[in-house]
């Protein structure tokens, strides 16, 4: 199987065929699989039927990013590439779209006569909101914007964490993956019986809001799942993946999750954590391996490509597209009407999206979220800037400044 040598040698220098090897389509494919799931999830609020099932829907597409975040960003890391080069890449592309997202959403807040509590509006900002326990703080102004909160932390200590994990020794790769599993599985205990029990968190959400924070929002115990999401980078790219293909991994993950309806704390993670991972070495497998793959296909992958967009602004296309329609909340649909009212919901938050996307997230993303060339330097000065160390010495070529990112920014295609 090729795969990218240097998850497993620091000195190694990929080629261009391994650079090929690289771009994960289907993975890119699965995040607007995900994306859509925290849609439903949040939609649900007027869908009549079962809300262990609609709720669950959002923890697992949740818990996926994170699990896929650190696989990739653990597959496309190059030798050579600084941290100042990773979270420059990483700011550049969540902080325009998060930042221009909560400020609409506030606009949206205050013309509805909505209140916005000051001591809201730094922690969103800066996305620390996730590190202070409360439900109100934590989904303030813009409600999904606590994950991201999470993957900040993650992105500071992703270049400690790659020492640390390339310095495992491939035959205890496996070791390190079930270790994390059990620490993720533990989680829910710890709530339970160490953190300080607090009020119920809403009628949908059956924890008490100090357990959820800690298992489901805090980002040092959501971290877990960025680093096994690491370690089973390692375990394909060291060959010693268990060749699961995808339809058997899709049939133990819809397993999983029948079973985790009603786990309470377990289903923000522990519950489904381990065929997500299965997943998604699966689908990393039939890339490399060139095996067929539906979510392979250009229309999932240019969904996947808007899914962070698509995960922005979801929330108040349906708050406030529901609201203009006069639907109230807990309004038990019917299905005629589900249908109806959530396929032109969809088409607005899919049309925001894209534009989100060309007209902030790629633009920002190409322009901050590489080093450049100071003007007037030489062109051999230039490839002695690249991150990547492995230009041919002609403009385009394989890591080149001006070929693809070589900056560690967990591109997937």
């Amino acid at each position: 199987m090729s795969i990218p040598q240097e998850l497993s040698s620091r000195n190694a220098t990929p080629t261009a065929h391994e650079g090929a090897a690289r771009r994960l389509p289907t993975l890119t494919g699965m995040r607007f699989v995900a994306a859509a799931a925290v849609l439903l999830c949040h939609f649900s609020l007027y869908i009549r039927g079962n809300p262990d099932f609609w709720r669950n829907l959002g923890q697992v597409g949740v818990s996926f990013f994170f699990v896929l975040s650190g696989f990739v960003l653990t597959w496309s890391a190059r030798p050579g590439t600084g941290a100042r080069a990773v979270w420059r890449a990483r700011a550049a592309k969540i902080f325009p779209n998060h930042l221009l997202v909560a400020a609409a959403h506030a606009g949206l807040m205050l013309l509805t006569g909505k209140a916005i509590v000051a001591a809201q509006i730094l922690p969103t900002a800066t996305l620390t909101q996730s590190w202070i326990p409360g439900f109100d703080l934590t989904t303030a102004i813009s409600p999904v914007s606590w994950t991201l909160s999470c993957e900040v932390f993650f992105y500071l200590a992703f270049p400690l964490l790659l020492s640390q994990i390339r310095r495992i020794p491939p035959r205890y790769l496996w070791w390190a993956a079930a270790v994390l599993v059990a620490v993720i599985f533990t989680l829910p205990v710890v709530a339970e019986h160490f953190v300080p029990n607090g009020k119920p968190m809403s009628p949908l959400l059956p924890y008490l809001d100090n357990d959820a924070w800690f298992v489901g929002f805090f980002p040092l115990a959501r971290a877990f799942e960025f680093a096994l999401g690491m370690v089973l980078a390692r375990i394909v790219a060291a060959d010693r993946w268990v060749q699961l293909g995808m339809a058997p991994a899709a049939v133990l993950f819809v397993l999983a999750y029948w079973l985790s309806m009603g786990s309470g704390l377990y289903s923000f993670s522990a519950a489904t954590v381990i065929p997500i991972g299965m997943l998604i070495c699966a689908g990393a497998v039939a890339d490399v391996q060139g095996r067929p793959s539906p979510l392979r296909h250009p229309y999932f992958v240019r969904l996947g490509e808007i899914s962070f967009a698509l995960y922005l602004v979801h929330k108040p296309v349906i708050d406030y597209g529901t609201k203009l329609l006069g639907i109230p909340h807990f309004s038990g649909m019917a299905l005629v009407d589900q249908v109806v009212v959530l396929a032109p919901l969809f088409g607005v938050a899919l049309l925001l999206a894209w534009l989100l996307y060309v007209g902030v997230e790629r633009p920002m993303t190409r322009y901050w979220g590489r080093r450049r060339p100071r003007r007037g330097a030489s062109h051999r000065a230039a490839c002695r800037e690249c991150p990547a160390r492995t230009c041919p010495g002609q403009p385009g070529g394989p890591g080149h400044l001006d070929g693809e990112d070589l900056t560690g920014a967990p591109s997937t295609r």
